[in-house]
């Protein structure tokens, strides 16, 4: 790369422009546009989440003070609060929710590690959802109670590569086990829910797919022992048994056998239940599985507190989905520049130091790599050593 270029328009390089103009034009979206585009418009989008601006007006108020720039970051030369607005409000939020799930699967084929702790031939994805609070007499699209709004980001989290696989958005009234009914199971793979997923009718559906899933028993979970796998008290397991749920409405709805493996962290010191549908894979490793089911929630507090979605430079549906959407490829597009650069830092790290690093020059492969540790005391160094 150019050293004389921005370390942003460094990191734009990895946007595969082509694209996402494809998407633009799949919907229209530079229909009667004369100066801002749908692609200066994401650019803008993009600097506002690295920069964790607060609202619109703090965004604007920062590159107005860079207006020079402007061509260099790919701005266009009419960036101005009205047009972000009313960009966000009437353009297709499919162009960035299309564009975003292209970022999805190009981060997930980036980031893959085959070296995974656990050896699992298939993919290992944890399911969840998490509420967004709005203000309803701003927001009055977002219905969820009588004095409060919201929507509910569901997502299916890729364990192995720490990278959404998919994100639904819908009103926060929508029910999360109905939401299993808009996945598509992979035979092979592990979904890893909790017990708020409990329908024996939708988890009988993942079995029939080929697919495993573990998730927590609820309390009144009944269950009819058929005979016990070999268990490993000093391991945390304290029962490994195979069985059928044991009653009437759940047996019609999950017909076949299951797994119920009893756990007990002696960190948390709580004992765990699990119910799963495969039977080969050690109770340990099930039981770190589920384990893993905490990075979507890590996942959702991170992109909350780090990514700009709890304050929106729109109040229509369609500009809160835009400014999803360029969040989440903003997560992408960082993760894919620390694949591709072999960055030692995490995502979180990388965020913050871009955040204070957009508008340097330096190449962003120095920027984003650790330097390598110097001894700055020569051998043969004369100092006298202070004995305490």
């Amino acid at each position: 790369m150019n050293k004389g270029k921005y370390v942003f328009a460094q990191i734009v390089e990895f946007l595969p422009q082509r694209i996402f103009d494809g998407f633009v034009e799949k919907y229209s979206g530079n229909k009667k546009v004369h100066s801002f585009t749908c692609w200066n418009q994401m650019l803008c989008m993009i600097f506002g989440q690295l920069t964790a601006r607060d609202s619109l007006r703090d965004l604007i108020v920062s590159l107005e003070a860079h207006r020079n720039k402007f061509y260099h970051l790919g701005f266009g030369t009419s960036v101005s609060r009205r047009n972000i607005w009313h960009a966000n409000e009437i353009r297709d939020y499919r162009i960035f929710e299309d564009f975003a799930m292209y970022m999805i699967e190009t981060a997930r084929k980036t980031c893959y590690k085959s070296d995974f702790e656990i050896n699992i031939a298939g993919n290992i994805y944890a399911f969840d959802s998490s509420t967004i609070d709005l203000c309803l007499s701003v927001f009055w699209w977002a219905k969820f109670r009588r004095t409060k709004g919201g929507i509910k980001l569901h997502t299916l989290f890729d364990i192995r590569t720490s990278i959404p696989a998919l994100v639904i958005i819908t009103e926060a009234n929508v029910a999360d086990v109905t939401m299993l009914d808009e996945l598509y199971f992979e035979a092979g793979s592990f979904y890893i829910v909790d017990k708020g997923y409990i329908d024996f009718a939708r988890l009988y559906a993942i079995n029939l797919c080929k697919a495993y899933f573990v998730i927590r028993a609820k309390t009144n979970t009944k269950f009819k022992r058929l005979y016990s796998k070999p268990k490993h008290s000093e391991n945390g397991i304290k029962c490994d048994q195979i069985g059928y749920l044991n009653t009437k409405k759940s047996k019609v709805r999950y017909p076949q056998k299951v797994r119920w493996i009893k756990y007990y962290d002696c960190d948390l010191d709580k004992e765990f239940v699990f119910i799963t549908n495969n039977f080969e894979l050690e109770a340990e490793k099930i039981a770190l599985l589920y384990k893993y089911r905490w990075q979507v929630e890590l996942f959702f507090k991170w992109i909350k507190q780090h990514l700009k979605i709890r304050s929106f430079w729109g109040h229509s549906e369609n500009a809160v989905k835009v400014q999803i959407y360029c969040a989440i490829i903003t997560y992408c597009l960082v993760a894919i520049v620390s694949a591709k650069i072999k960055s030692e830092h995490s995502i979180y790290e990388n965020l913050q130091i871009l955040g204070f690093s957009l508008l340097d020059k330096t190449l962003i492969n120095e920027l984003l790599t650790k330097p390598q540790l110097q001894k700055t005391i020569p051998a043969n160094c004369n100092q006298l050593i202070l004995n305490l």
